[in-house]
């Protein structure tokens, strides 16, 4: 692929489709499953026997539905219907005063200072990826996916309970997470048919083991934190804070139960967003190697020793890492139910109506970026790219349901894209060029392949 070309981008669907093909593709890849007018149409409407479903792109309805009236547009229990038997009643699936309590307590372990806290950790995470991915990288073409899902998995562990992957109980958790994803797909059939409490879900044998297997080692880790608090030896980390905070209003800290349901979509969530967007950073790195350099130049710059303060020195970093999340928004789409009978764009909108937003498309719109599909990490110092970051940039969604852990990310994302470039020379395997699908997060079908080079420095 030469520098000039269009990053992969999935094809869109032809023309109309039966439900049930519709629900055969939604299933397959969120994102081929719809149709190419989305990419420059400010609404569309899908209509089912069962449900209405409104996709809008048009900032002025985004910024409704996040920011100006987010109660009036809680998160869809459909969303829920996949992930239930293991975020449980996580923040991640709550609404109303429920979600905001779990909120209370939660903000505070990601606000202000504790970014600078976390940075040794999230450092030591990003030396022992280079580490290993110098032992992966002898021989022919290395899966990065795979790669980034493990340093991604190291950062959560290191930051929220003061322990590296290679923690026996923190393995653990990793694989199991893997055979969950590969048992359960995150669009359950209920999301599409809605079915009453009482009515069996249909998860498989595999699924329900998997989640029983997780929560039981989450919560392993949680009662051990539970034991050091009460004797005193606790570390300073993410998990000691959240278990540690009580709610301003009710006076209550979170119950053991309730610590695992977010420990859970802490890990599912932060570990598989921040790994898909650092594989898809460094694919993109590997076919520009302009950029590349650059990267390279600053995270050499910034040696292994650096301090939190010497992270403003990644500039380029930065762009290509937003550049990236613009391409590929980790979480592709997000949907809201509305709660009363609203009008969008003329059209009436029928309470418990799904109000679908896409990152993916809205980062992509025709109307909105120029050269919505071409990777230009210079675009973020443009006037056309500073409007669209208020207006039509979500990768961590936006409003009071912002991800608490964003600035976490960031930093993450930056960190490990610059001082992996610096240390290895990342090149495109030409017959393997990766193809994005959207399940949970955007992923490629059959992983990205890359040729590392060690830099020798």
């Amino acid at each position: 692929m030469s520098a000039r070309a269009q990053p992969p981008k999935p094809p869109a669907r032809p023309g109309r489709v039966s439900l049930w093909r519709y629900v055969k593709l939604f299933r397959r890849d969120l994102l081929s499953a719809q149709p190419a007018k989305l990419y420059r149409a400010w609404m569309a409407e899908f209509k089912t026997p069962f449900f209405r479903s409104y996709l809008v792109n048009q900032p002025e309805l985004v910024d409704l539905v996040l920011k100006r009236r987010p109660r009036d547009f809680p998160k869809s229990n459909r969303v829920s219907e996949g992930l239930r038997p293991l975020l449980g009643n996580s923040v991640f699936l709550t609404n109303g005063a429920e979600w905001e309590r779990q909120r209370r307590i939660i903000d505070p372990a990601f606000e202000g200072g504790r970014l600078r806290e976390a940075f040794p950790a999230i450092s030591a995470a990003a030396e022992a990826a280079v580490a290993w991915l110098g032992a992966e990288a002898q021989g022919g073409p290395v899966e990065i996916e795979a790669q980034t899902s493990f340093a991604a998995a190291d950062v959560i562990f290191r930051t929220l309970f003061s322990i590296p992957i290679e923690d026996r109980m923190a393995r653990q958790v990793f694989e199991e997470f893997k055979t969950y994803q590969r048992s359960q797909p995150v669009v359950n059939l209920a999301a599409f048919f809605r079915l009453p409490k009482w009515c069996p879900r249909p998860f498989s044998h595999r699924t329900r083991r998997s989640a029983d297997v997780i929560r039981g080692l989450i919560r392993e880790l949680a009662d051990t934190r539970a034991k050091a608090l009460a004797n005193g030896t606790a570390p300073n980390d993410l998990a000691t804070k959240i278990m540690t905070t009580k709610d301003p209003v009710t006076g209550q800290r979170l119950s053991t139960s309730e610590m695992v349901d977010q420990v859970a979509i802490f890990f599912l969530a932060g570990h598989e967003t921040s790994a898909s967007a650092l594989s898809w950073a460094l694919y993109l790195m590997a076919t520009h190697p302009d950029y590349q350099e650059k990267v390279a130049r600053e995270g050499a710059a910034l040696g292994p020793q650096a301090g939190f303060e010497e992270l403003r020195r990644l500039r380029v970093t930065r762009d290509v890492f937003r550049e990236t999340l613009r391409l590929y928004p980790p979480v592709p789409m997000m949907v809201r139910e509305a709660a009363q009978a609203e009008v969008f764009r003329g059209r009436d909108v029928a309470p418990g109506s799904q109000v679908v937003l896409s990152p993916w498309h809205l980062h992509r719109h025709t109307r909105l970026w120029d050269n919505p599909d071409g990777f230009d990490p210079e675009r973020w110092h443009s006037e056309n790219a500073k409007h669209c970051q208020r207006a039509a940039f979500i990768p961590f969604s936006a409003g009071p349901r912002v991800c608490t852990g964003a600035g976490f990310a960031m930093l993450e994302g930056v960190l490990l894209l610059a001082r992996l470039c610096a240390a290895y020379e990342f090149k495109p395997v030409a017959e393997q060029v990766p193809q994005p699908v959207a399940h949970l997060t955007v992923r490629s079908k059959k992983g990205i392949w890359l040729k590392l080079r060690d830099r020798g420095v």
